[in-house]
């Protein structure tokens, strides 16, 4: 079973995300809060396997709960699920730790794959989003910055396809290797370039031209 967190401030539209939510039955909304400090609360007393956040919540909102998180139980997984389409607002997300920036009119059958996606390790953006992000990421990349050098020619491969959103699964397939192995080659390639986790790898392929 995944135990999800939501973390939304209006009661009628929580509600209709958990109905969504648990259309899948291998998931559950296991708690509810009304804030980002309800959430950051709910966190130090139960486990959660993912925890969706809105972004504008009273109290503490959503980027400030996604960063305190992030930072206590760096191996959570967090999904932004907000109104606004807005590229600051999902850069903003990416770089609080989050592994996905949904938007609240998105089918049920989207988000259960958005959710899914997140906890196999991938970066989840509806196309419409990434249509916005992706660009901004791509002009913040210094033009002439090389690779690390002491990158393997597999670990090249695996940066690749997590800059593509692939998940471990989805890696392992492509790269004819077991799911364990590409989790100890992404630790190892985290570690060599001193990145928090893969939503910054991913932005590290990006940055870098590998997709």
């Amino acid at each position: 079973m995944i135990d999800i967190l939501l973390a939304e401030d209006q009661g009628m539209v929580r509600q209709g995300l958990k109905m969504m939510i648990e259309t899948d039955t291998d998931i559950r909304v296991l708690k509810e809060a009304k804030n980002g400090k309800e959430a950051v609360d709910f966190c130090e007393t139960h486990h959660f396997d993912m925890v969706i956040l809105d972004i504008r919540m009273p109290i503490m909102d959503g980027l400030t709960a996604a960063r305190e998180i992030h930072r206590l139980w760096p191996d959570r997984k967090i999904l932004m699920l907000t109104t606004f389409n807005d590229d600051d607002y999902a850069l903003e997300a990416l770089r609080a730790g989050a592994s996905g920036y949904m938007l609240k009119d998105a089918e049920a059958d989207e988000l259960i794959r958005s959710i899914r996606s997140c906890l196999a390790g991938g970066v989840s953006l509806q196309d419409h989003v990434a249509a916005k992000v992706l660009p901004r990421l791509l002009n913040q990349a210094p033009v002439k910055e090389e690779v690390d050098p002491s990158l393997t020619p597999r670990e090249v491969e695996i940066i690749v396809r997590v800059g593509n959103g692939r998940n471990n699964q989805e890696v392992a397939s492509e790269l004819c290797l077991s799911v364990g192995t590409v989790k100890n080659h992404i630790s190892v390639i985290l570690d060599k370039l001193a990145l928090r986790d893969r939503t910054q790898l991913a932005i590290y392929a990006i940055r870098h031209h590998l997709v």
